[in-house]
């Protein structure tokens, strides 16, 4: 404020002495000195020109200065004026401008590269007036449609009919369904649509989003195999290994010319280890076998409440040595369609795991108890052992995880297959300190 004051100032002081000027040569015109009152002219002349163009500078760099805000231009250099004051505002707010736009293209660089390298196709467009454009299209989705980047909605209709019709009829509204497209005149290909409008700075957007059930099929395909060989070979070695070894001492000591009574006990318990790993291998072959060829359910009439009882009938041994109170507190008759023998094994694991769960706690307590809503019944397991690490609570389910040293990892995924192979789903929460395993199934 005060700087454009002090330009104000300079311009006042200009046109008062333009104005003294005039009065002096006036003056001097009267007093006869005719060529004093022409010299006091030139100088007014003088004077005056120079404020016309000190007005003039002034005038131009603003209005460039503006002009280039405006217009969104940071080109232009300035420095050769910047040892004037009167523009340190103005510059001040230029610098300020191009920084924001300089950090802006960066952000929409990243942004572009990064929504450029993702493996989905991507589609923004905008509306303007009573059409849309296509205010971005990322390489994955113009690369694998086979779309060359279009500038308008007709012209990618044109090119993606199937898409296209698809958002039309449903108005440009929020969209979450599958959509099979023929790439390059090939097969069809299957792919999760998900397209969502939001309004910005009075501006309507529509973002449309592509990801291929194929390629995220084969990634889930992909690392459930690797997996699976980390596993296999995990147990493979910690069995052979061992079992190697002990086959090089014992034909070490057979190729002795006389065995002492040492050497005796050296190979009889050389073998009976080799016997305790290949059990160990064969049980975890069996856990395998067992995934794997997993009998469909006969499904039969059965009374919870008798199913359960059962069930804590063939754990109570369990309850007795490890201390642990149990409370049935299913007092309703339910009645579910299962496998008795499936889901008398999904209990039984269940509880199993409370059992182990409990291991270092002083007060043992397992409840088991059910509830009917929305034509499902709800079972539910709980107890008050120490819950599930929040990073490890998305690998409980998953073959051959387990975090016991004599555990085989393949309990809880059991039990998973067995329920939704009944049409039902099995989950897992914390709450108010005690682990709740719940089991959904279709009440009959």
């Amino acid at each position: 404020m005060l700087k454009t004051l002090q330009t104000y100032k300079l311009i006042f002081l200009r046109l008062i002495f333009i104005v003294i000027g005039i009065e002096l040569s006036l003056y001097f015109f009267k007093i006869g000195l005719l060529f004093t009152g022409i010299f006091g002219l030139c100088m007014v002349f003088l004077l005056g020109r120079e404020m016309y163009f000190y007005v003039r500078n002034l005038v131009l760099v603003y209005n460039k200065t503006i002009s280039s805000i405006l217009q969104n231009d940071f080109s232009s250099d300035f420095s050769k004026h910047k040892f004037n004051s009167s523009y340190n505002d103005l510059f001040n707010l230029y610098e300020t401008l191009k920084n924001k736009q300089n950090e802006q293209v960066t952000r929409d660089i990243i942004y572009r590269s990064i929504l450029n390298n993702i493996e989905s196709g991507v589609i923004i467009l905008q509306k303007q007036e009573a059409d849309w454009s296509i205010f971005l299209m990322n390489d994955y989705f113009s690369n694998h449609f086979n779309v060359s980047k279009v500038s308008k909605w007709k012209y990618l209709k044109n090119q993606l009919p199937a898409l296209c019709e698809i958002i039309e009829e449903d108005d440009f509204h929020e969209i979450k369904t599958s959509i099979e497209i023929s790439i390059n005149e090939q097969s069809r290909q299957t792919f999760v649509l998900q397209a969502s409008r939001t309004e910005i700075f009075e501006q309507d957007y529509f973002i449309v989003l592509l990801d291929s059930i194929q390629n995220v099929v084969e990634k889930k395909e992909k690392d459930a195999w690797i997996n699976l060989m980390k596993v296999i070979s995990h147990e493979l070695l910690n069995s052979i290994t061992p079992i190697r070894s002990i086959c090089q001492n014992l034909e070490d000591l057979v190729e002795q010319d006389s065995l002492s009574s040492e050497d005796l006990e050296d190979i009889k318990h050389s073998v009976q280890t080799m016997l305790r790993r290949s059990d160990h291998l064969q049980k975890f072959v069996e856990g395998y076998r067992k995934l794997a060829m997993l009998p469909s359910p006969k499904k039969e009439k059965v009374e919870l409440q008798h199913l359960i009882e059962n069930c804590i009938q063939i754990m109570n041994p369990l309850f007795k040595k490890n201390n642990i109170e149990v409370r049935n507190l299913v007092t309703q008759n339910y009645w579910i369609n299962v496998d008795s023998q499936q889901t008398e094994q999904v209990l039984i694991n269940l509880l199993t795991n409370s059992i182990n769960a409990l291991e270092n706690k002083d007060s043992k307590q397992i409840s088991i108890s059910a509830e009917a809503k929305n034509n499902r019944v709800f079972i539910r397991v709980i107890d008050n052992g120490k819950g599930i690490e929040k990073e490890i609570e998305d690998k409980i389910f998953l073959p051959f995880y387990t975090t016991r040293t004599e555990g085989a990892g393949i309990g809880l995924t059991l039990s998973k297959n067995i329920i939704e192979a009944h049409g039902g789903y099995i989950s897992h929460r914390n709450e108010n300190n005690q682990t709740v395993f719940e089991i959904s199934l279709i009440e009959n």
